[in-house]
């Protein structure tokens, strides 16, 4: 038994390495670029760190301004202890997801041994969670990027970790709650998620949490609510923290649907057609583009072949290996007889089918940012299927054996190493325009002749967009000096920033510019008429023109 036990140890440290290795090697350079994001969640720590205050002059901010898109703040105060060690730099700022995206690695093999007890089984169940969340495609794209979503998973798992540990020790409860309640400031999709996965373990195990000692439960609601307190206040005295959500819901953009709606209903009217008057309700239409949102994330064409934006997946792939389909499909049925605890049944469903809900409110769906809480129940289906595979092929005779598992292992090898060129090769040559590539290649030319002008106006039109962030971030522009110049006024699409220094962003018409040798601009290939002089042009991975550095 001693030596199983080092036997499972020794296997789950090398599961632990090669989930460190994945998401750490070449982090600060694969993706290409820090996103716009990126870049501003990297210079508001940096910021706030340096003077107490955010790019907009907000102490000590809860909910981030930036862009005006209100965006939760707990990554910024993650990042600071990297960029505090590493200076401000894309791998400094991309640590924090990479390091909880490693250890969420470890934390799912604790809650996969919990849902199902302590026996071997479990353990070799939780083995294989692990293992199949450190190789995950989904995971590992967004445990190498800045983007919240990584965070809120984690504490997801951290949640529903301690809430079970807190069934036998009930303190750990009270972390559970605080846990949940501080989830809420990290993504905005949490903010539905994370309360109906909390109601659902409550409901599950209503029954054992009512046999434990009253002060604990009531300590445990004291702590969640009373983490709650600055997000409600927050939501009374400043609306503009729903700005992202209103944007990016699906009835920002219902207009042309309710319109048809109101054809349809007139004309029902008409024809007296009373099945239509019942069926073309406009509350009817939210509903159905609701379940059409929801649907959505289970098209296997989006999870295995396609993706959507090309920052979500790497290149020529889904969000998970083409070789994990039929085990997952097995696996769900496998699950549903299993002989385990019913209790963990339900938990393991009910995460599966709470994960989509946020998204299936929101415009875009699918989307794989907003569905990653799918993990890591997915790889818990795909787990099970591949040990029910195994335990049917080792009664099979060894000459059909051995094909079989061969083709397969082959298989799994391949997609597995295709999936490492695709990510770390092919991401790099194909999406750098998605990932903004080219500033920092721009601005290492300009530190070298910005003594030369007096002025730089810099284009903040697509795919520029948002420019003058990357220019704060590559410079790493002194807060303090741009605080006293007022700061940001405004980050939105409607941008109204005035700019820093020598440095002006704005749109670049060429035919009205002045023309003078002490004015540089930094634009766009399309920003310049054929023949202008260039001094410097900085060009995507892929060979195709991306920033153009011209003098006046």
């Amino acid at each position: 038994m001693l030596l199983k036990s080092k036997y499972h140890l020794w296997l789950l440290l090398l599961i632990l390495v090669l989930a460190g290795f994945l998401r750490f090697w070449q982090l600060g350079k694969a993706p290409p670029s820090p996103d716009w994001d990126e870049a501003a969640l990297g210079y508001n720590a940096y910021s706030i760190m340096e003077t107490g205050r955010d790019e907009y002059g907000q102490s000590f901010p809860l909910i981030l301004r930036s862009f005006d898109d209100y965006k939760p703040a707990i990554f910024v105060y993650l990042a600071m202890p990297a960029i505090k060690i590493f200076g401000l730099n894309t791998f400094a700022v991309r640590f924090p997801a990479a390091l909880l995206g490693t250890i969420a690695v470890l934390l799912t093999f604790f809650l996969v041994k919990e849902l199902f007890g302590r026996s071997p089984s479990a353990v070799r169940n939780a083995l294989a969670v692990s293992f199949l969340l450190a190789i995950s495609p989904w995971h590992l794209q967004f445990s190498r990027i800045a983007f919240e979503s990584n965070i809120g998973l984690f504490f997801n798992i951290l949640m529903a970790l301690l809430f079970l540990k807190g069934l036998k020790k009930p303190w750990l409860l009270v972390l559970a709650a605080f846990v949940a309640g501080l989830n809420i400031y990290v993504y905005q999709a949490e903010k539905i998620f994370t309360p109906l996965l909390a109601l659902a373990m409550v409901l599950i195990w209503r029954k054992e949490l009512l046999k434990l000692p009253w002060k604990y439960l009531v300590l445990t609601v004291v702590v969640g609510a009373v983490s709650l307190l600055p997000f409600v206040y927050m939501s009374l005295t400043t609306p503009e923290i729903f700005i992202r959500a209103k944007g990016t819901s699906f009835a920002a953009d219902m207009t042309p649907f309710l319109s048809k709606t109101a054809e349809r209903l007139l004309r029902d009217n008409q024809s007296q057609d009373y099945l239509g008057l019942i069926l073309d309700n406009r509350r009817l239409t939210y509903i159905f583009a609701f379940l059409k949102g929801y649907l959505s994330h289970f098209n296997f064409n989006w999870l295995f072949i396609t993706g959507d934006e090309a920052r979500h997946h790497a290149p020529g792939m889904g969000l998970l290996y083409l070789w994990e389909l039929p085990f997952l499909l097995f696996g769900i049925f496998s699950l549903i007889f299993a002989k385990i605890s019913r209790k963990a049944k339900y938990l393991i469903f009910a995460w599966f089918l709470l994960a989509p809900i946020p998204a299936a409110f929101s415009s875009g769906a699918p989307h794989g940012v907003r569905t990653l809480r799918f993990l890591p129940m997915i790889q818990v289906f795909v787990a099970f299927g591949l040990i029910g595979f195994w335990q049917g092929i080792k009664k099979k005779t060894i000459y059909l054996k051995i094909p079989i598992l061969t083709l397969v292992i082959l298989f799994s090898l391949f997609n597995f190493v295709y999936f490492l060129n695709q990510y770390f090769v092919q991401q790099n040559y194909y999406h750098s325009q998605s990932w903004q590539y080219g500033y920092q290649e721009a601005i290492e030319e300009i530190e070298k002749i910005e003594a030369d002008y007096q002025k730089i106006v810099v284009s903040n039109q697509p795919y520029l967009d948002q420019s003058y962030m990357f220019f704060l971030f590559y410079l790493q522009f002194d807060p303090v000096a741009y605080q006293r110049t007022g700061g940001t006024i405004s980050g939105g699409f409607a941008e109204t920033h005035k700019g820093f220094g020598k440095y002006t962003f704005r749109p670049i018409e060429w035919e009205k510019e002045e023309k003078n040798s002490e004015i540089l601009y930094v634009g766009r290939p399309e920003d310049f008429p054929e023949g202008v002089e260039l001094i410097k042009e900085i060009n995507f991975l892929d060979g195709h023109p991306a920033i153009k550095l011209v003098e006046g």
